[in-house]
Parts: C-alpha cells; sequence; structure tokens
C-alpha cells in the first residue's frame, strides 16, 4: 500500500497506471484511473483533474490513445451545449510485447550471460511493458542451467568497449573447463597462469556465444576468443595493431558481416575459396551458414554446386558436419583433410 501523495505526484501516477495497466487491448476510463489512484496510490481525486493531467501528458510527448464522444446537453438556462467525453486510455508502448519477447528469449538462449544477470536484464525487459505481458512470460522464464560461470562478462564488455574506441591493447587471462566442470585459468606447462596481451576490434555473437576479434600479440593472425572465458582483464597503455596489416585480412579493416559470414564457427585460419556439392535440402542451412553472397551452379533435381568464400576451418568443419551430404570439390588440399578426417573417424566405428 502506497503512503500519502503530494498532489504534484498525480501526473507521474497516471503515467505509472498507464505504463502498468493499458494498451492497445486494456483501456481505461477517467473514472477507472481515479478508482487506481485511491486504491494503489492512496491519492484521492476527480475526474477533470485526472483529464487535465492527461492531457499534459499528451502535450508533453507521450503517445498515449483514447477515443472522444460528443456530449449534447441543457445548461440550467435551457440552452444546448456541446462537450466532449474522452475515455478508453491507453499508452503505446516503445516496445511491442512481440519484441519484448525476442529480447527476452535472446537473453535465455544466450549461454554467454550468467544466469543471475540473465534474470536481472529480463526482469528490467518486462518493466518495459505492462503486467498483462508479466503474466504472458511466466512459463518461458525459468533460466537454464547450461549459462557460463563467470560473473565479470558485463565488466568484460564494459572494458573491451571503451579499448575498441580508443584503439588500446588489452591484458587478460583465460578460463577454460576442466573434468570438475568448474571455469579455472589456463595455466602454461610450469603451473604458472598464462596472461594474455591481445588488441582488440569488434565483440561479436555467434551461435549462443560472444567472441572478441583480436590479435594475440604473439603473432600476426587474426583470433577469436570467447567473452565469458575472459577475467582479470585490464586495458594497456598501448596502441592496437592495425587489423589491415594482419595475415587474412586482406590489407583491408574489419567488415564484421562479411568476417561473421565467413567464420561460421569462429575457427581461425585463412578464408579459401570453394566449391562444394550439396544434396539439395541443405539450401536453407548453406544460406543461414554463409549468407547470400553464394553462388550456385549445376543444378539438377536432387543436387546443386555451391561456391563462396569461407574460413578453411569452417568449410572443413562445416563438410564433416552434414558428411555424407556434402562434397567439397575445390580445393583440392581441403578436399584431402576432409578424406583424411573422415576415414580416421570410421576407423573409431570399425
Amino acid at each position: 500500500m502506497y503512503t500519502k501523495q503530494h498532489k504534484k505526484m498525480l501526473i507521474i501516477n497516471i503515467l505509472d497506471i498507464l505504463k502498468k495497466y493499458t494498451d492497445e487491448n486494456h483501456k481505461l476510463s477517467q473514472k477507472e484511473i481515479v478508482q487506481i489512484l485511491n486504491d494503489e496510490y492512496c491519492m484521492k481525486t476527480d475526474r477533470k483533474a485526472v483529464k487535465r493531467n492527461l492531457m499534459d501528458l499528451v502535450e508533453f510527448g507521450y503517445d498515449i490513445e483514447y477515443s472522444e464522444a460528443l456530449r449534447i446537453y441543457i445548461t440550467k438556462e435551457g440552452k444546448k451545449e456541446k462537450s466532449y467525453i474522452l475515455s478508453d486510455f491507453y499508452l503505446n508502448h516503445e516496445f511491442t510485447d512481440s519484441e519484448l519477447r525476442l529480447l527476452v528469449d535472446s537473453i535465455l538462449f544466450s549461454n554467454h550471460i550468467p544466469s543471475a544477470q540473465s534474470k536481472k536484464l529480463i526482469e528490467k525487459l518486462k518493466g518495459l511493458s505492462n503486467i498483462y505481458f508479466n503474466s504472458r512470460i511466466k512459463h518461458i522464464s525459468k533460466i537454464p542451467s547450461d549459462k557460463t560461470d563467470n560473473k565479470q562478462i558485463f565488466y568484460n564488455i564494459e572494458l573491451l568497449d571503451e579499448a575498441i574506441e580508443k584503439g588500446l591493447k588489452v591484458k587478460f587471462k583465460y578460463m577454460e573447463y576442466l573434468t570438475d566442470i568448474k571455469l579455472h585459468k589456463r595455466k602454461r606447462s610450469d603451473g604458472s597462469e598464462r596472461e594474455y596481451i591481445i588488441s582488440p576490434y569488434q565483440m561479436a555473437a555467434r551461435q549462443g556465444k560472444y567472441y572478441l576479434i583480436c590479435n594475440y600479440d604473439k603473432y600476426d593472425d587474426i583470433g577469436n576468443f570467447r567473452i565469458d572465458r575472459i577475467c582479470d582483464l585490464e586495458i594497456l597503455d598501448e596502441r592496437v595493431k592495425p587489423f589491415e596489416k594482419l595475415k587474412g585480412s586482406g590489407g583491408r579493416q574489419l567488415d564484421l558481416e562479411s568476417y561473421m559470414k565467413k567464420h561460421v564457427y569462429m575457427f581461425t585460419s585463412d578464408d579459401v575459396y570453394a566449391e562444394f556439392r550439396i544434396e539439395k535440402f541443405l539450401l536453407s542451412d548453406i544460406i543461414d551458414m554463409f549468407g547470400k553472397d553464394v553462388r550456385f551452379s549445376d543444378e539438377d533435381e536432387t543436387h546443386v554446386t555451391v561456391c563462396a568464400n569461407v574460413n578453411e576451418m569452417a568449410m572443413e568443419q562445416f563438410a564433416k558436419s552434414f558428411a555424407p551430404f556434402v562434397t567439397v570439390l575445390k580445393p583440392e588440399s581441403l578436399a584431402k583433410q576432409v578424406k583424411t578426417d573422415l576415414e580416421k573417424a570410421l576407423k573409431n566405428y570399425i
């Protein structure tokens, strides 16, 4: 129950009521708003005051819809007068319920966000809608148990954003799971904790995981690190290596869209021009994984040849994952590697 509030709070409370209780399918009259103010906010008022404040909110730019009904009445002097009755008030929320549902689902199935922080984010999203949205997502809001255990994820994102914006290197330690199903800092052979000095370029999500696209200072190629595995992150007072100078960059700055299309599994290796023969039921998977820049040829009733510029290791993994429905044609070295790997795999079942 709310304590008695000052009259200056009336407009704030009316806005709060519209946020909590209204949408296109749930509308309130002035009388109903007066009743809610009395019952939940301990604020006595009348319909004239409610109407005046509602119109002020509209004038302030809030997206409030309402209906108007013409009323004709006789004054004490016997004259006919016209007035308009305003009713059916509701607030058009900034996000639709379907948009919020999409965001909630994205958080639920993002394995790089820890469970506790996922719950907080979902609660914030629920607060952007009304009580009716909250009731509709009760059955989907159970947090999966296989999320990351790293509580530093949002701190990492903030620091990496700052480092990327300023063009500075970072250093961190990197964690991995061991057989006790707990994260441990990666160690050298002598037992000391390994430290990485990195030039960060961009962060990107892929298959429910969040990656840092970067360069490990020891080498001159492009690498990817899981952001949810990073810990003890610090920004250094040292400029990053220019991305276009790295092996695999093609002498160009990072084009995130192109990079993500080529690196289906976020492996780090050279890009290659590949041709591969697939069964046609895989066409949608091909577009999902490699984008719309692929080219098709030699189509028959069951098969088609695909041509694409892809990351070599990603193409190798794709061919093995979808064998026997994919046959690599070019480059020959990649076709031989896939064949060798599949032969080794077959021996494990003989």
